[in-house]
């Protein structure tokens, strides 16, 4: 069996519930922290779920890429080949319109397991201490339980961020994060967590996921093997569809079939 199909059997292992002894069956990972440090936060129910997060591997280095130069607030914004070729079509969807263009930026994209502990938690003079863990996961998802680390995940920003801070729901009301709810399913790309969440997540309309437009796109049907249980669990909204898209007059997949939920949208 080759490396890449361990690699998807790991992630399905996790991504799915099953025995962890599938995902044992995936490739060396970088280094993470110590398992102290994680179990420190809580243990994860019957489910696998830990305050409510559902669990993800952590992308290999070689996995993913710097998106556009200049994208990433900070640091660059890295991400699975697939996604971050779609990431760029939204960009340059996005050029032409009035409000939008040039203002979406990326705030965090992938983030390895050790980067994740130290979001969540707060680095001190003594390492790295979790306070409020239960309080914190309604907006931050635990070490080993981020959709960042995937590779498929990243939060949008604006800049300049104008009355708007970076992370908060007021994203939804500007021009640039109504623009992401009409169209960032036409790259690809899905809300996680909408309002009204069933896994009691905060409402995070900066924060999609990549699928692709249809099942056929390259890399798609890998990128929903991953999330295969929170969209079958904890559908996004807006959410695309499972089915292929209709072929367009380009050569493209066609406009996605987009599902909007009632009550989570």
């Amino acid at each position: 069996m080759t490396k890449v199909s361990n690699r998807v059997i790991g992630i399905a292992g996790w991504g799915l519930g099953l025995a962890p002894a599938l995902a044992l069956a995936a490739p060396a990972r970088p280094p993470t922290p110590p398992p102290a440090a994680i179990a420190a936060i809580g243990v994860p129910g019957v489910d696998g779920r830990l305050f409510g997060h559902l669990p993800y591997v952590e992308a290999l280095p070689d996995e993913v890429v710097v998106v556009a130069p200049g994208f990433g607030i900070g640091v660059p914004c890295r991400m699975q080949r697939d996604a971050a070729a779609d990431l760029v079509r939204l960009l340059d969807g996005a050029k032409g319109v009035p409000g939008v263009a040039g203002r979406l930026k990326g705030v965090s994209c992938y983030r390895t397991v050790a980067h994740q502990l130290a979001v969540f938690c707060h680095p001190g003079r003594r390492g790295i201490a979790c306070r409020d863990a239960v309080l914190r996961a309604h907006s931050v998802g635990p070490p080993g339980f981020s959709e960042h680390a995937t590779g498929y995940a990243l939060d949008f920003g604006i800049r300049p961020t104008g009355a708007c801070r970076d992370v908060d729901p007021c994203i939804a009301d500007t021009p640039a994060g109504k623009w992401l709810l009409d169209h960032a399913p036409e790259y690809g790309f899905e809300l996680s967590f909408p309002e009204g969440n069933a896994q009691g997540v905060t409402w995070e309309p900066w924060h999609w996921r990549w699928v692709g437009t249809s099942i056929d796109e390259p890399g798609a049907a890998r990128a929903r093997l991953v999330f295969a249980r929170a969209r079958s669990q904890f559908p996004a909204s807006p959410m695309i569809s499972d089915g292929p898209a209709q072929a367009a007059q380009s050569g493209r997949a066609g406009p996605p079939a987009i599902v909007l939920l009632p009550g989570m949208y």
